[in-house]
């Protein structure tokens, strides 16, 4: 099914002007997507493209609800006009259409890394939300995905919101005064320089409504698996504060001296709280004890 849509420029390059950012959301269905449209941004268009396989859709259903609610609250509502394509055939039409020049991935993790490489591969700018791969086959998409958006001159970037949290730029900064802080020590394994630890809510509030995740939230094939999540954050983080302005060479700079793996318990009703669903579905039951 597709709407009425008005006919844009195919240009994948963008400037500072009003309206040059135009944006295009693919198979929204991580709140993430909607967020990024929380408030009105002069450089970007009104005018937003989406693309899901159905209109039946959960994440494109809640994309919806949460544009609709920033447009219409009575406190500085947002302006977004949104353009729905659903089928089979999205991701393809996306492409053959190519109606904005940035593409916005917040959803289901599975198809996320191949989606940036045929994004990226058109000519695409990409802005994807974390994780951007969940396995190593996906890293190594990835990777390709790096290089080929090099060749063709567009930015791949990822959504790292932590690092315009107040207390974190405050943090980065008292880090960075020697007077103050003093000198980043050499760490050890039992005795680490750095230690960062985040506690991840299954079930929790965003912009005052409660958050309703998705069935295959809970699936690390579909999302991944705990340190694909939240961990990006941190990691992102501690070389943003520790080392500012390095490249860190993740081949040469980066080891893993140990790690442990464990499951998360989670009850039916615990999970019918958090996604609306009354059971397990089916490729959760693997899973299941």
């Amino acid at each position: 099914m597709q709407q009425s849509r008005e006919k844009v420029g195919n240009a994948s390059t963008f400037t500072a002007s009003t309206g040059g950012v135009k944006l295009i959301v693919l198979a929204p269905g991580h709140f993430h997507a909607n967020l990024l449209q929380k408030s009105t941004m002069s450089q970007v268009s009104d005018s937003v493209y989406v693309y899901a396989a159905s209109p039946e859709d959960a994440g494109l259903k809640q994309y919806l609800s949460a544009i609709e609610s920033f447009n219409t609250r009575a406190d500085n509502p947002t302006t977004w006009q949104t353009v729905v394509y659903t089928g089979d055939d999205f991701l393809h039409n996306m492409i053959a259409e190519k109606k904005g020049n940035v593409l916005v991935l917040a959803g289901n993790n599975k198809e996320k890394t191949e989606y940036i490489l045929k994004a990226v591969d058109a000519g695409l700018n990409v802005l994807s939300d974390k994780p951007m791969a969940i396995n190593r086959e996906d890293f190594l998409l990835l990777e390709a995905a790096y290089k080929e958006a090099e060749s063709k001159d567009v930015k791949l970037y990822d959504m790292m919101t932590e690092r315009y949290d107040m207390l974190n730029i405050i943090e980065k900064e008292l880090i960075n005064s020697p007077d103050l802080f003093g000198e980043l020590q050499q760490g050890t394994p039992e005795d680490p320089a750095v230690y960062m630890e985040s506690v991840h809510h299954f079930y929790k509030e965003v912009s005052g409504t409660p958050l309703i995740r998705p069935a295959w939230y809970y699936d690390v094939e579909q999302q991944g698996e705990g340190v694909a999540d939240v961990t990006t954050h941190l990691i992102d983080l501690l070389f943003w504060k520790c080392f500012p302005g390095q490249s860190i060479d993740y081949t040469r700079d980066i080891g893993n001296i140990s790690s442990t793996h464990w499951a998360t318990e989670i009850t039916l009703p615990q999970f019918a709280k958090s996604t609306g669903e009354s059971a397990f579905p089916d490729y959760l039951q693997k899973y299941i004890d």
